[in-house]
C-alpha cells in the first residue's frame, strides 16, 4: 500500500510539473494597472496617495507614489475601476477598465485646472494630447492594438519625450506577436529613459515568448535591479513584479531552484503578489512539498479568486488534499 501511495504521488508531482511549465506566464498577463502622478508642470509627485476602487464593490487598494510619481497594482480582477490620486488637497481621478493580459495605464495630473500662464492655444494642445493618449489607452484595453499603435505614435510625434508612448507601442506589437517591432519600441523607450524598469520587463517577456532565455534573463535581472532602487512604497509592487518575471524566465529556462528563490523574493517585496504565490506553489510541488504547495494555492485564491489561474489552483488543491 505504501508503494502504491508513493507511486501515485510521484506521478502527480511529474504531471503538475508539466502543468507548471504550461502556466508560467509573465506578470503582464495578470489584471494590472500602472500609472504616474504629476503636477500641472509635468513634474512627478512623490508620496501622493493613490486609491484604486473596483466600481460597484467595496474592494479598494491603497498605495503611494514613488519618487518618480509612479504606482502599480497587480492581481486585479477584470472590470471597471476608478483611480484617484490626492496630495496637498489636490485630487485627480480617472476611470480604467482592467482585463486579464491587458495592463491598463493612466496618468493623473494634480492641479491641472489651475495651471498658470497657459495660453488658450497651449491649453487646447494639452487637451488634444490628453485625448489622444486616453483613446490609445482605451484601444489597448479593448484589444484594438492597431488603433493603440496609431494613437501612441501620434502622441509621440506631438510630444517627442514620451518614452511611455514607445513602451505602449511595444506592448501592442507584442500582443500582435510582431516581435521585431515590439523589441524596437521597447528599446527606444530604454534609450529615452535608461532606468525604465517596465521597458526592461517588456523585453524580458518578449524574449521569454521567443524562448531566448539568456536575453530574457538579462532583461529581467535589469528590470528587477531598477525596480529595487525605487525605494518608495509605490515601488514595492513594481519590484515584486520584476522579481516575479525573473522567476518566470528562470522557470521556463528549466532553472527551477533559482526560479523558486525569485518567487520567494517577489513575495518578500509584496506579500500580496497573487501570481507569485501560485508559481511558488508549483515550485513546491516540484520539490514534493505538497502540503506547503496547497497552502500557497489557497493563498493565491484568497488574493485572486477570479485570477487567470484560479480554476487550476482549485483543481490542484482538491488533488493535493486527497
Amino acid at each position: 500500500m505504501v508503494r502504491r501511495h508513493y507511486g501515485r504521488r510521484a506521478g502527480l508531482v511529474f504531471c503538475l510539473l508539466l502543468a507548471a511549465l504550461a502556466f508560467a506566464v509573465p506578470a503582464s498577463a495578470q489584471g494590472l494597472v500602472q500609472g504616474v502622478v504629476t503636477d500641472a508642470q509635468g513634474q512627478p509627485v512623490d508620496g501622493a496617495s493613490v486609491v484604486i476602487e473596483a466600481e460597484g464593490t467595496n474592494r479598494h487598494f491603497d498605495m503611494k507614489t514613488n519618487k518618480k510619481g509612479e504606482f502599480m497594482q497587480i492581481g486585479l480582477s477584470s472590470g471597471p475601476y476608478k483611480v484617484t490620486a490626492t496630495k496637498d488637497k489636490l485630487t485627480a481621478s480617472q476611470s480604467v477598465r482592467i482585463s486579464q493580459g491587458r495592463p491598463a495605464s493612466t496618468k493623473l495630473v494634480l492641479g491641472a485646472a489651475a495651471a498658470a500662464g497657459a495660453s488658450p492655444e497651449q491649453a487646447a494642445a494639452a487637451a488634444a494630447l490628453r485625448k489622444t493618449l486616453d483613446d490609445a489607452i482605451a484601444a489597448t484595453n479593448a484589444g484594438k492594438y492597431d488603433d493603440a499603435i496609431a494613437g501612441f505614435s501620434k502622441a509621440a510625434e506631438t510630444q517627442p519625450t514620451c518614452y511611455a508612448c514607445y513602451y505602449n507601442i511595444g506592448y501592442a506589437y507584442a500582443q500582435k506577436k510582431d516581435y521585431d517591432n515590439a523589441e524596437t519600441n521597447y528599446k527606444k523607450a530604454v534609450e529615452m529613459k535608461a532606468d525604465y524598469a517596465d521597458a526592461y520587463a517588456g523585453l524580458a517577456s518578449l524574449y521569454n515568448a521567443q524562448r531566448k532565455f539568456d536575453l530574457a534573463a538579462a532583461a529581467s535581472a535589469k528590470a528587477s535591479e531598477l525596480s529595487s532602487t525605487l525605494g518608495a512604497p509605490g515601488g514595492a509592487a513594481g519590484g515584486a513584479d520584476a522579481l516575479f518575471n525573473q522567476g518566470v524566465v528562470l522557470w521556463n529556462g528549466g532553472k527551477i531552484p533559482e526560479a523558486k528563490k525569485a518567487f520567494e523574493a517577489a513575495l518578500q517585496a509584496n506579500p500580496n503578489h497573487a501570481e507569485a504565490h501560485y508559481q511558488l506553489g508549483m515550485a513546491l510541488v516540484n520539490e514534493g512539498n505538497l502540503p506547503n504547495a496547497a497552502t500557497e494555492f489557497e493563498t493565491y485564491l484568497k488574493l485572486a479568486p477570479d485570477g487567470p489561474n484560479a480554476a487550476t489552483a482549485k483543481g490542484l488543491i482538491a488533488t493535493l488534499k486527497k
